[in-house]
């Protein structure tokens, strides 16, 4: 889509693969040169030998610039113009036979006169046009080729390509020059109209603006002789705020606005922002609150009606509303409902609003990262507004709705400020009875307003504000309750979104089993409703497509296959029989509880610790201290300490690609480092968490609910757990965990005598004391028990000597010793 003229520099996007790889070869040489054709038609994509002008020019490659999109943007200078003879390759790139051709120059006084001319338009159209810079002006008086006066100007002009593409085919320089001066005196008249039009618009502008004047003077008139409409409105203002129970700094501070306003006129920019004001005052329910409806039995129905499980945390809902119904005057405290996503953090919030007759907000925090969208912005911004608290009361229409603060741990900070730290004021109720909004700059009681917060996790909130919330964690579902869930909300719903009758979709709970176990892996229940989604579609589409197919009734299981697919997740299995080295492992993970095997292997070398799994520091330095642990107590189990100086130790904790991190694999790790050294393997189908200290003492770990409950589903019989997280079991109903026998530890003696398996010693001499020489030296060999060892270090007179290799035999009680001497 442009002509390349000799002389000038131009930039050059290159998208075509073949003209990327000419390029790019053609930037390797020394010469860096290319011949630039334009196309007859810049639409063509491919375009072959007659798609192409012949007549081009030889071009140097100044610099290469890749871009991020894959294509090359390459700054060119034409050098001489040339015609192409032969086209002699087409692929991968156009290769050509050319012939350099150079133009005719005319006589220097006809050079002289064709530059002052060139000079004089150019420097016209410069001063009309207003897209150039006055400062070509001064480029221009600088060139004296004319020659590259011509070609310079020719390739600015505005020009399609086959005028332009003619000027290059001119062999004369005069006959190049007189037709630029042609296409200038053209381009100038077509300036020099458009700026005749522009002045006369101009006045027509300047007209419109005197009558606008004109009718604001008239308008001013009117106003001052009283404008019934605007008289009107300010009495309507009045009567709204003497209906309304203001506080007093409310009232005083409306009074002046609406005094203001009378003084303003109607077409004034400040009477739109005055009035803006005023409504908002007139909007808000500075002490219109709802009476309460609450009675206990009615909380209790609504609770158990919209939710399944979570006995705790209904229990403290409705410790949390008997309180308040009892001290009317309660300053509210801030609850904060902890927990993965889809367990029902906001619809318990819901559900609290309807148990006690009040309007419910929902206000989503994700993602703000303005201070302003908590506190509002002032009045001398253009489309300034309150905050989102105040706007969420204008929204509830009362003072004390039940307003949710929905992912709070996700709230954000940049350069406008930290909203969280302008919610430190919102849920302070020391502080939030005058809550000070920068639009309104008053002071708003929020104490009567109901704050539940949620949130995934707590890392992210900001200390001071976590401080002043009352954290109530919702752990998640069992698989017992999920499928009452199901059964009970999640498929009704479900049909009743698709269109489907009551008695369609009826699945049983072990088909509800194999959909939670098999096709989600979360701690809420948003992907089974996902799912159950997807059987509705499936069973409508076939409702749909034949008439005569019925979708009521039960749903087999080769149907349920086939609408939801294969299984995305298997359930998770442990190892029955493990080698030593091997131990099962206990983790908590955002969708709930997971068993962890942890492999351990040692080989030669010189006793270093190597770990891999994508581990955290935590997690590497729990590996760390229960090495050293089984190094300080190695003789406990029948550890040579010169063992550790033999033997390199490898630690992989399998899924590489997903990070691990915390100290509650301390129990594991320590009992697959003493498995792999003293050869016992760790008891089938025990799995364990807790962490360690250099001492040998076991701590308590969080998550246990989570993680015995993932024992029982991968078929675990015993689980060993810190004796102080009993009180984390015992909130598990027992039938869950029915499978499961868990045993309490205190230190790590405990932990390895319960979790390897024992070994018999093995009696390696039972002879009388015999006596043996050993190169003339007499040493007496005592009976020896050894507990799977099969060195033993022995005493030849008192002195230390090198170790020997000792056997019993099974037929007889005969000692026999070989050694790396001879006998």
């Amino acid at each position: 889509n442009t002509v390349l003229f000799p002389g000038v520099v131009i930039p050059i996007t290159v998208a075509r693969d073949r003209s990327i790889q000419l390029v790019r070869e053609a930037f390797q040489k020394k010469e860096k040169l290319i011949g630039v054709l334009s196309q007859r038609n810049a639409e063509v994509e491919n375009p072959a030998a007659e798609d192409l002008y012949t007549m081009g020019a030889l071009a140097t490659i100044l610099r290469l610039i890749r871009m991020p999109d894959g294509s090359v943007t390459i700054v060119i200078q034409g050098r001489a113009r040339f015609e192409v003879g032969e086209f002699t390759q087409t692929e991968p790139y156009h290769l050509a036979h050319v012939q350099r051709l150079e133009d005719e120059s005319p006589s220097p006084e006809e050079t002289r006169a064709l530059v002052l001319n060139l000079k004089q338009e150019a420097a016209r159209i410069i001063e009309l046009s207003p897209k150039i810079p006055t400062e070509a002006n001064i480029t221009l008086q600088n060139i004296s080729s004319l020659s590259f006066l011509v070609h310079f100007i020719a390739s600015n002009l505005n020009l399609e390509v086959p005028d332009k593409q003619g000027i290059l085919e001119l062999s004369s320089l005069s006959e190049k020059a007189t037709q630029v001066l042609g296409y200038m005196s053209k381009e100038l008249q077509v300036l020099e109209l458009s700026e005749e039009i522009q002045n006369k618009v101009k006045g027509d502008l300047d007209k419109q603006q005197r009558e606008y004047i004109l009718r604001q003077q008239i308008k001013a008139i009117q106003d001052e002789l009283g404008d019934k409409s605007a008289e009107d409105e300010i009495i309507e203002l009045k009567q709204r705020g003497e209906a309304k129970k203001w506080p007093e700094a409310a009232k005083a501070a409306f009074d002046k606005e609406v005094g203001r306003l009378q003084r303003l006129s109607p077409n004034s920019p400040e009477y739109g922002v005055s009035m803006n004001y005023i409504d908002w005052l007139l909007d808000l329910p500075w002490r219109d609150y709802t009476e309460s409806s609450f009675t206990l039995e009615y909380a209790r129905e609504v609770l158990e009606h919209d939710h399944f499980g979570l006995e705790k945390v209904k229990a403290r809902m409705l410790e949390y509303l008997a309180v308040m119904h009892l001290k009317k005057d309660q300053r509210a405290p801030i609850l904060c409902l902890l927990g993965p996503p889809g367990v029902g953090k906001t619809s318990l919030g819901r559900s609290v609003a309807t148990s006690l007759g009040r309007s419910f907000v929902r206000m989503s925090l994700g993602g703000v990262r303005d201070e302003a969208e908590i506190r509002g912005h002032r009045r001398t911004y253009i489309g300034s507004l309150p905050g989102r608290i105040l706007q969420g009361l204008k929204k509830a229409k009362t003072g004390n709705p039940v307003l949710m603060l929905d992912e709070i741990d996700k709230v954000g900070n940049d350069f406008r400020g930290d909203p969280a730290s302008a919610l430190l004021e919102v849920l302070d109720p020391e502080q939030n009875v005058a809550f000070n909004d920068h639009y309104l700059e008053l002071d708003y009681d929020l104490s009567p307003v109901l704050f539940i917060a949620t949130a995934n996790t707590l890392d992210t909130i900001q200390p001071a504000l976590r401080d002043r919330m009352e954290i109530i964690e919702l752990t998640g579902y069992t698989l017992e309750e999920k499928v009452q869930i199901a059964q009970r909300h999640l498929l009704p719903k479900a049909r009743a979104d698709h269109g489907l009758s009551e008695t369609a979709v009826q699945l049983t709970d072990a088909q509800l089993r194999t959909v939670i176990e098999g096709y989600t892996r979360e701690s809420g229940v948003r992907k089974l409703s996902q799912q159950l989604a997807a059987l509705c579609r499936g069973l409508a589409v076939e409702a749909v497509g034949n008439a005569d197919h019925a979708v009521d009734g039960p749903v087999d299981d080769a149907k349920l296959q086939k609408l939801l697919g294969p299984k995305r997740h298997e359930k998770e299995q442990a190892p029955d029989s493990p080698p030593p080295g091997v131990a099962v492992g206990l983790a908590w993970t955002t969708v709930g509880g997971e068993i962890m095997v942890i492999e351990t292997v040692r080989y030669p070398g010189s006793g270093k610790l190597n770990l891999t799994g994508q581990l955290g520091e935590v997690m590497k330095e729990s590996a760390q201290v229960a090495f050293i642990y089984l190094k300080a107590h190695a003789s406990e189990w029948g550890i040579a300490e010169e063992e550790f100086g033999k033997w390199d130790v490898h630690i992989h904790i399998p899924a590489g690609a997903i990070p691990k991190d915390g100290p509650s694999a301390g129990v594991t790790l320590l009992t697959a480092l003493c498995s792999a050294f003293t050869g016992r393997k760790v008891q089938p189908l025990l799995a364990m968490t807790g962490e360690i200290t250099l001492r040998g003492k076991v701590l308590p770990v969080g998550g246990v609910k989570e993680k015995v409950l993932a024992a029982a589903r991968a078929g675990m019989t015993q689980v060993l757990l810190c004796t102080e997280n009993r009180r984390d079991v015992e909130e598990i109903k027992p039938e869950h965990i029915a499978s499961v026998a868990v045993k309490y530890v205190d230190d790590m003696s405990e932990v390895l005598r319960l979790a390897l398996e024992a070994k018999a010693p093995v009696a390696l001499a039972k002879a009388k004391p015999a006596k043996a020489k050993l190169k003339g030296r007499a040493v007496a060999a005592a009976p020896v028990h050894v507990n799977g060892a099969s060195k033993v270090k022995l005493s030849v007179n008192g002195k230390s000597k090198p170790k020997l290799v000792v056997k019993a035999s099974k037929s007889n009680d005969k000692l026999s010793s070989t050694g790396r001497r001879k006998k």
